[in-house]
């Protein structure tokens, strides 16, 4: 028998954890799947960033709490993902979309610089999913884990874009989430990634004032960069029924820009 639409993808009773979720991708995910039933959990370092961000998903009548940790500190990995089971309950979907990057050419890019970007970007991943892994998914069979990659993880890159730490670190994301789907398939864990193109946030303002909307608009076939909504269905079939068959992918959200320029 088949399964009502509506039903694939209704989240009521289910939990999200949604890490980088006060602003940006993150939020735009966690609204998504607030809006769709789950009940979120959101965690970013700044205590003030999340109580907005909590309000204004609440005001949508999503059942949201948070809590502000360092999600590149192995420690603070520890007391999320602690945390978010004795509040949740259970963590159903895991939201892997904490990041950050750095502008410099390689011949001028710091160590320092390259090791926080790995550590947030990769590390941290791994920590996360591995918890929440042991805590909740693995014990009960099921879960859902999205990962945020970039279309910087799909192919290289050249002037005026210069971010080899963030492409490398975002490569990485996206054979961990191949690797991690064929380690957990058999605890009946979904593992898929996001690949975003270009959308307006604090992490790309940079960029766009560097480069222009319209520059890079203009390479996209859509002619156009991402906006408010753009990731809220594919996250969605992820973290659904819908896309209980599909594992292991990495779904450009870009404009069609990887179609065209590799990737």
């Amino acid at each position: 028998m088949s399964t009502p639409i509506q039903q694939l993808f209704d989240l009521t009773g289910k939990t999200a954890l949604v890490t980088g979720g006060s602003r940006g991708l993150g939020l735009q995910i966690a609204e998504s799947l607030g809006e769709a039933g789950a009940k979120v959990l959101l965690t970013s370092r700044k205590a003030a960033d999340l109580e907005e961000a909590a309000a204004h998903l609440q005001d949508k009548g999503i059942d949201t709490r948070w809590i502000a940790a360092d999600a590149s500190d192995p420690q603070e990995v520890q007391r999320i993902a602690g945390e978010a089971m004795e509040r949740l309950g259970q963590i159903d979907i895991l939201v892997n979309n904490a990041g950050a990057t750095w502008g410099a050419p390689a011949e001028e890019h710091s160590l320092e610089a390259w090791d926080k970007v790995m550590n947030l970007n990769i590390r941290s991943i791994f920590l996360m999913s591995q918890a929440v892994g042991r805590l909740s998914m693995i014990p009960r069979r099921h879960g859902r884990i999205i990962n945020v990659a970039s279309i910087a993880g799909l192919s290289g890159s050249m002037p005026p874009m210069t971010f080899i730490a963030y492409g490398t670190s975002k490569g990485a994301v996206v054979n961990f989430t191949r690797t991690l789907a064929g380690e957990w398939g058999r605890y009946g864990i979904t593992v898929n990634a996001l690949a975003p193109g270009m959308f307006p946030s604090k992490m790309t303002r940079g960029t766009l004032e560097k480069v222009g909307v319209e520059n890079l608009a203009s390479g996209a076939p859509l002619g156009r960069i991402g906006d408010d909504d753009d990731l809220k269905g594919a996250a969605l079939l992820f973290a659904s029924q819908a896309g209980k068959h599909i594992t292991g992918q990495i779904l450009a959200v870009d404009g069609g820009v990887s179609a065209v320029h590799g990737g």
